[in-house]
Parts: structure tokens; sequence; C-alpha cells
């Protein structure tokens, strides 16, 4: 049974989608800007008014609690929000360090201030504060966006291997056709409105 499914969801000029995600999968989507991409994954988090059903497993979006729901069905943005001074603050349930050296950050940045944060340190913190809620979906808008190759690489790493061991289902943004390449067992151009498979790896 797909872990993600998607059906007649419909979103401003976005849909209506169909599309299912399994366990353990990596599903890109790619398209040009302003084409609604973000919109799409801001539907499925239930962070926009929309139409159709989004369900995981068994469960609905619309019977669960939205919190309960955005902690596991978790749409990471290239740009997080954070609420608080240091970096320590922000995560609710802790922190695994090795993860944080993975991505090349030393785990004293934890007691640092967000304020003297690049944006690509930014941008690793909350990918690390989305994965340590173990959510089961993850949405990703563009988490590489800010980064050079070397993070990019190490934030790929992490995420085929969250992916494999917690069996999440991943949907996963990007403008890179080499990442795209990289990360993806099957990807889709959202056009118009509409999804249209465009391979499998």
């Amino acid at each position: 049974m797909p872990r993600l499914r998607i059906q007649q969801l419909l979103t401003r000029h976005v849909g209506p989608i169909d599309l299912s995600i399994g366990a353990g999968e990596c599903v890109c989507v790619e398209g040009a800007s302003g084409s609604g991409k973000s919109l799409l994954l801001r539907a499925i988090a239930d962070l926009d008014p929309h139409h159709g059903e989004v369900r995981l497993d068994d469960a609905s979006c619309a019977s669960l609690p939205a919190p309960a729901w955005r902690r596991a069905v978790a749409l990471l943005v290239a740009e997080s929000q954070w609420w608080s001074e240091r970096i320590r603050d922000h995560f609710e349930y802790g922190v695994d360090v090795a993860w944080i050296e993975r991505l090349g950050l030393p785990a004293a940045a934890m007691d640092w201030e967000v304020a003297r944060c690049s944006t690509g340190e930014r941008q690793r913190f909350a990918l690390l504060r989305t994965l340590m809620q173990a959510p089961a979906v993850l949405l990703l808008d563009e988490p590489t966006g800010n980064l050079d190759q070397d993070s990019t690489r190490r934030v790929e790493n992490l995420l085929d291997d969250y992916r494999q061991q917690r069996q999440a289902a991943l949907l996963w943004v990007s403008h890179d056709a080499g990442q795209i390449e990289r990360v993806a067992q099957r990807r889709y151009l959202l056009d118009n409105g509409r999804l249209q498979e465009s391979g499998r790896q």
C-alpha cells in the first residue's frame, strides 16, 4: 500500500493532482518558476486551502489535527522560520550529533545564535530540526538551494539514508537536473497545473 496518496488535489491554479508515493520512495518534481510546485507542497502539508484528499497510510489529512499531520507529513522550505535566538532552542525533539557532523557543521554550533549563521547553515539546521521529528513523509522544497556542492551532497546522502532506514516517502522539488538524476526513483514535470511523469530511474 502506498505511504502517501494524493487524490484530485486542487489548490489555486494547481491540479487536480493524483499521485502515490510508496514507503521508501523518492519522487522529484520539476517545473518552471511560478508553475505551482511550492503551492502543491503547501497543500499536501495542509498549510493552504485545497480540495481533494491526501492520505498517509489509512489516515486522511482531514481526520487528523493539523499539528499531528504536519509532524508526520513535514514540509521543509528553503527559508525556514526561527523564533528564538539560539539554534538549540528550536530542537524540541533533541538532536543527533552524528547528523550535525555529517552535514559539515560543528557540534558546538548548536549553541550559536541564529543571527550568526549563514543562509546555508540555517538551511542545514532546518533540515536537522525536521528530521528530529521523525516524519513519515518529507516534502522538500529546494532543500539544497542555498548550499555549495559539498554541502549539497552531504544533504543528499543524509536524506537518502533517512529514506531507506525509516522507509520514508520523499516528495522533492528541485531545479537541479543533476540532483534529480541522483536522488529520484520517479520524476515529474509540473506544467499548466498538471503533473506529467517524465521518467523513472
